[in-house]
C-alpha cells in the first residue's frame, strides 16, 4: 500500500439541533455541503441524534425506518452527489416489531447503505446531584458489531455509551479496525470527567484512531451535550478538538500510524491469554 492511499481527510460536522427534523436534517446537508467545498474530504461524520431533540420521549415521535425514511433518503442522496462517505450520526430507527434503536447509518460515495449499526449499551445512569437518564424506557439495544472498510482500512462503529465499554473496542481492534467512530452526546456531568479521558483509553488500549462527533452545545435544551468533537490517534495524542458551539473539524488521518504504533509498542503479541482469556485471540 502506498503512503499516498494511507491518508484520509476526515471532517467532523458538530452541529447544533432543535425540535424541527427538516431543518435539522437540512442543516445537515448544507454544512455537509459547504464542507465538501472547502476541504473536499473523504469521510463525513455527523453527531449523535442529529435530527431530533436528545431524550426518551422524543424517541418513538421521532423514529423513521431506514433506509426508506425521510433522513436515510437525504443522506444517500447528498453522498451520492458529493461523491463522499458519511457516518450518519445517529437517528432514532423504527425498526421490526414496531422496536426503537439508536442508529448510526453509513453511507457510500454511491448513495448506498454501507452499514448500520444499533447501540448496543443503552445510557441508563443515574449521578447522585448529576444526571438521571434511561434510554431503556423506549430504546432497544443492537446486537451487531459494525465495520466498514473504506480504501481497504476497516472502521468500526459504536455510539456514545458504547465508547465505556473496551470488550467492544477490544474486538474491533481484533477484527483489524484502524479506527473507531463514535457518534456521541455526552452531558455536563460526564463531559467534563470522562470525554476525553475515554477516548484517550480506548485509542491508546487499542492502538488506533477514536473520533467522536458531538452535538454542539445549547444550554437552552433539556439535554444539554457537552460538545467538543474529538479526533485522538493511536499514540493516544489528541489531534483536534472542537469547542461548544457548532464547528467544522477537518483533519488529514495518516494510517501508517497504526502500524507504527503497534510495532513500537507490540501489545498484541505480548497478551498473556495463557492467564487471561477475556477476549478473542487476535487473528
Amino acid at each position: 500500500m502506498s503512503q499516498a492511499s494511507n491518508i484520509m481527510r476526515l471532517v467532523l460536522l458538530q452541529l447544533k439541533g432543535s425540535r424541527d427534523k427538516t431543518a435539522n436534517v437540512l442543516n445537515a446537508i448544507n454544512k455537509i455541503e459547504e464542507a465538501v467545498k472547502k476541504h473536499q474530504p473523504r469521510l463525513v461524520t455527523l453527531p449523535e441524534c442529529f435530527n431530533c431533540p436528545y431524550g426518551t420521549k422524543y424517541f418513538r415521535e421521532y423514529a423513521e425506518q431506514i433506509p426508506d425514511g425521510y433522513t436515510s433518503q437525504q443522506l444517500s442522496k447528498i453522498a451520492l452527489d458529493n461523491q463522499v462517505y458519511i457516518v450518519g450520526g445517529t437517528i432514532p430507527e423504527l425498526g421490526e416489531n414496531d422496536a426503537v434503536y439508536n442508529t448510526c447509518t453509513v453511507w457510500g460515495p454511491t448513495g448506498d447503505l454501507l452499514g448500520k449499526h444499533r447501540k448496543m449499551h443503552l445510557f441508563d445512569i443515574d449521578v447522585k446531584g448529576g444526571i438521571r437518564f434511561k434510554e431503556s424506557e423506549t430504546l432497544s439495544a443492537g446486537n451487531d458489531f459494525t465495520i466498514i472498510s473504506i480504501d481497504g482500512h476497516k472502521i468500526g462503529i459504536g455510539i456514545c455509551y458504547d465508547i465505556r465499554f473496551e470488550e467492544m473496542a477490544r474486538l474491533y481492534r481484533n477484527s483489524g479496525c484502524e479506527m473507531i467512530i463514535y457518534p456521541a452526546a455526552f452531558n455536563m456531568t460526564t463531559g467534563p470527567l470522562h470525554w476525553e479521558l475515554l477516548q484517550r483509553a480506548r485509542a491508546n488500549d487499542n492502538q488506533l484512531f477514536v473520533v467522536t462527533t458531538s452535538p454542539a452545545r445549547d444550554t437552552s435544551a433539556e439535554y444539554v451535550a457537552y460538545g467538543h468533537s474529538m479526533i485522538v490517534d493511536p499514540w493516544a495524542k489528541v489531534v483536534k478538538t472542537a469547542g461548544e458551539g457548532e464547528e467544522v473539524l477537518a483533519a488529514d488521518i495518516d494510517f501508517a500510524l497504526v502500524e507504527q504504533v503497534r510495532q513500537q509498542i507490540p501489545l498484541f503479541s505480548q497478551r498473556r491469554l495463557d492467564l487471561y482469556s477475556t477476549e478473542k485471540k487476535s487473528k
